[in-house]
């Protein structure tokens, strides 16, 4: 990175931790001349920080700051907890399917699969895919799995009440199959969680992968310390 593209990445970085979400940038032209430096080189600071997820283009309009993103504390919630903005979900597969042989054991031979893309506000945040044991869930349909609370529809339907689950995450990239169901473009920062739960009989009810936008998803956790922390 040459000197003077630095200076308008360390400018703009002070821009977008000062501005809120969605706040608009200068143009390429005001930018440059402002900082003394060529609009190449504002235009390549600016698309590396778009695919960092910490700005967004949008066509015909301008250079924003990316939305506030969704805040989900670790601790203590199964899912996805109230968030702000309206939660839905489009589900782009569902149906029966052979369980993987890494998880016959738990989830018996044959499970639900169902995949969806979670929205907030219309605008797509994640991707969940999810294998449900089917004998535990019949009469379940695509049209259940698009609004509402899904551990609340386990208890009240089929008296199924979460009450575990190990859950993994990892940072990664969007493949173009994702991209395009997240309307991002390819190798987008995202983070990915694995997801197996358990219900109070000691059941495993569900085992989810997800992916969720970089630029819009954050997690948060509680640590305790004692004696023997590292």
């Amino acid at each position: 990175m040459t000197a003077k593209r630095d200076r308008v990445r360390r400018h703009l970085l002070e821009v977008i931790e000062d501005a809120g979400p969605g706040t608009g940038l200068p143009s390429e032209r005001d930018l440059a001349a402002a900082l003394g430096v060529s609009r190449p080189t504002v235009r390549a600071a600016v698309a590396e920080l778009v695919r960092s997820g910490l700005l967004v283009r949008e066509h015909g309009r301008g250079t924003f700051t990316s939305p506030q993103k969704i805040t989900q504390r670790l601790a203590g919630a199964l899912g996805v907890p109230p968030a702000q903005g309206e939660w839905t979900s489009h589900v782009v597969e569902f149906g029966p399917a052979r369980t993987p042989a890494a998880r016959a054991a738990l989830l018996g031979p044959v499970v639900l699969r169902v995949v969806r893309v979670r929205l907030v506000d219309a605008e797509p945040i994640a991707i969940e895919h999810l294998e449900l044991p089917a004998p535990l869930v019949p009469g379940l349909a695509p049209a259940d799995m698009e609004t509402g609370n899904f551990y609340r529809l386990l208890r009240t339907r089929y008296g199924i009440t979460a009450a575990e689950a190990v859950q993994t995450l990892e940072p990664g990239v969007t493949d173009p199959a994702q991209a395009d169901l997240l309307d991002v473009p390819p190798f987008f920062p995202v983070m990915r969680v694995q997801r197996t739960t358990e219900d109070v009989e000691g059941r495993t009810v569900e085992h989810a992968r997800s992916v969720y936008r970089g630029d819009r998803y954050r997690i948060t956790s509680t640590l305790h310390f004692d004696h023997t922390s590292g």
